[in-house]
């Protein structure tokens, strides 16, 4: 099929479940690929999507780091369309939890305070991601398509890529979302 969209996916903080899922999809992946072509994926394990852009840009999980913001931002600019996938991107999900206490709370419990940590110290190296409260990927980056779940049914996967493949945008009702 000459002139496929392009696809590329990343994830931020959360589990990963979001891809296992798009996985799930099994034989049907052959499918899609007769209508996509995957650029950079966590599936590839290409790092970022290429300069030149991608028709549709996945991202599961939200952004709490300075890491994850850049890859967010990164992903909409070289994107059409962006899709939140799973209910971290969508709504922050789980790690939003964590914003109940500050960054600095955290590190400190997590460095220094465990009941197995001996000496422990909150790392500081310029190599590293700066936390950040958690957030949904809409509260860093605009959003075109959302797709709650945790995790998306494989169908729900499965329809969305299909229907953006085909260059509509899909049209998500409890029909489409509750295929488990």
């Amino acid at each position: 099929m000459p002139n496929k969209p392009t696809v590329a996916s990343d994830w931020l903080a959360g589990c990963a479940g979001c891809h296992m899922s798009l996985l799930d999809i099994d034989e049907r992946i052959v499918t899609l690929l007769e209508q996509v072509s995957l650029h950079a994926t966590p599936i590839t394990d290409l790092k970022h999507p290429p300069e030149s852009g991608v028709d549709v840009g996945i991202l599961e999980g939200c952004v709490n780091n300075s890491a994850g913001e850049h890859v967010a931002k990164q992903m909409r600019a070289r994107c059409k369309v962006l899709v939140a996938l799973g209910d971290c991107a969508v709504f922050g999900g789980v790690p939003t939890l964590r914003n109940g206490v500050s960054c600095r709370e955290a590190l400190r419990r997590a460095y220094i305070e465990t009941e197995s940590t001996a000496e422990g110290r909150v790392p500081n190296d310029p190599e590293l991601a700066v936390m950040q409260d958690a957030r949904a990927l809409d509260q860093v980056v605009p959003v075109d398509v959302y797709l709650p779940g945790c995790p998306p049914s494989a169908d729900a996967i499965f329809f969305v890529l299909t229907e953006l493949a085909a260059g509509r945008t899909p049209a998500l009702t409890g029909k489409n979302l509750d295929w488990h």
